[in-house]
């Protein structure tokens, strides 16, 4: 083998090594179609040029670089990204130049530079392998969501919900300088006990926090990040950022709406937090073409409260339907998230004039003290919690379980 095919061979190694055995064989056909393009290319390296394949012969060689017994779904996907061409009756195979699959391949390695920083938990990396659900969760709001031993226990039963409905979760955090996709009970213990002390950490603030080999709370942004490196494509949060109250004077605008327009994951929430300007935050996702979705409604919800008096894009009324709008979107190759606003059990919703009575005290509080950037999010937060006697955080815990709901509901039609 000459030294660009060996390269070549390696390529493929290191980007399909979750679905390779020992014998670098394919265990698992990839889900994520920039993968099943770089199995495909992989497969491709094993047929020589110039020489006449029939069926039988196409079948018996790809039955030894695969172990899942499906040699018919390879061969087509062969031929259908132009690898392999053949007569009209079938009787004759032979391989042909695939320049744009190849470059497909080459961009999802462009795509996952930062994989050398990423970890994935086994259970996670073996769900993706075998094409099953997963979903990914922030550890935002264990560290600065709640205090201490509710946020762990909080954070475990999100985790038990998502089983419970069918998927595998998995908490994004960043420990050591590591992109953690998946986290295990002791580091999520780890991340509570530390709290407030772990960073935030948005887009931003990667580079220095990977460098130095710190510990960072994923948000919105960072949480979609890492679990698009990682491959999985559903995420369930409380509430997106947005743009803030004031913001024509501040500039003061959330990074998960940048996120959102960039990066292809579907992100399952209450809709934007209710401290925000959701007018002006709906608009933005308009201008990024951000498909906004109202789950079973045609009003966005307003986090702690069902309503807000501004409409949704559209409305979808069960997980098969949001799994084939964002299975659509990604077979069109549109760049960008989608956002699922699911409103908060009626149960648990509170009475808008008490939430947004704390809300205007809150703010007008922060602008008193100085609070910008960052902190404002938190600040208002607990001072709405303190506000409504603690109403906001039990709301709060039960919107997060009921998007845990949905998005596990949803990956698992995502994965059929």
């Amino acid at each position: 083998m000459n030294k660009p095919a060996e390269d070549t061979i390696l390529e493929y190694l290191t980007l399909l090594k979750n679905f390779l055995d020992e014998e670098n064989r394919l265990k698992a056909f990839p889900s994520k179609r920039k993968l099943q393009l770089c199995a495909v290319s992989y497969l491709a390296e094993k047929f020589e040029p110039g020489r006449i394949y029939t069926e039988g012969e196409v079948n018996g060689l790809l039955n030894q670089w695969h172990t899942f017994r499906d040699p018919e779904t390879l061969r087509r996907e062969l031929f259908q990204n132009h690898y392999l061409d053949r007569r009209r009756d079938g009787s004759a195979y032979w391989l042909e130049a695939p320049a744009n699959t190849k470059q497909e391949c080459q961009h999802h390695k462009e795509d996952i530079s930062m994989n050398k920083y990423l970890d994935v938990a086994p259970e996670v990396a073996e769900a993706l392998a075998a094409g099953k659900p997963v979903v990914a969760l922030e550890s935002t709001i264990i560290s600065h969501g709640m205090p201490y031993p509710q946020n762990v226990e909080t954070a475990l039963a999100v985790e038990k919900l998502v089983r419970e409905n069918g998927a595998v979760p998995a908490t994004i955090a960043i420990i050591g300088g590591r992109l953690k996709a998946g986290l295990s009970p002791e580091e999520i213990e780890y991340f509570g006990k530390k709290g407030a002390a772990i960073a935030k950490a948005s887009r931003r603030d990667l580079p220095v926090l990977i460098a130095k080999g710190q510990d960072g709370a994923c948000t919105v942004t960072t949480t979609m990040m890492i679990a698009h490196m990682a491959g999985i494509g559903v995420f369930a949060t409380g509430g997106i950022g947005g743009v803030h109250r004031g913001a024509e004077t501040t500039m003061d605008i959330s990074a998960d709406l940048e996120e959102l327009a960039q990066t292809p994951v579907m992100v399952i929430c209450a809709g934007a937090k209710s401290i925000l300007d959701l007018g002006l935050t709906l608009e933005y996702l308009e201008t990024k073409g951000v498909p906004v979705i109202g789950y079973g409604t045609e009003e966005l919800p307003a986090f702690y409260t069902r309503s807000s008096g501004f409409g949704v894009d559209y409305r979808l009324d069960t997980p098969a339907e949001l799994a084939a709008a964002f299975r659509a979107q990604r077979d069109m190759g549109l760049k960008g998230g989608m956002l699922v606003t699911n409103p908060i059990p009626e149960e648990y919703a509170m009475e808008r004039s008490v939430i947004d009575a704390a809300i205007d005290q809150a703010i007008a509080e922060s602008r008193e003290q100085g609070i910008h950037g960052k902190a404002t999010t938190p600040f208002l937060l607990a001072r709405v919690k303190d506000l409504t006697g603690g109403d906001s955080l039990a709301s709060n815990i039960q919107l997060v379980f009921n998007n845990a709901r949905l998005a596990a509901q949803t990956a698992v039609e995502l994965a059929k």
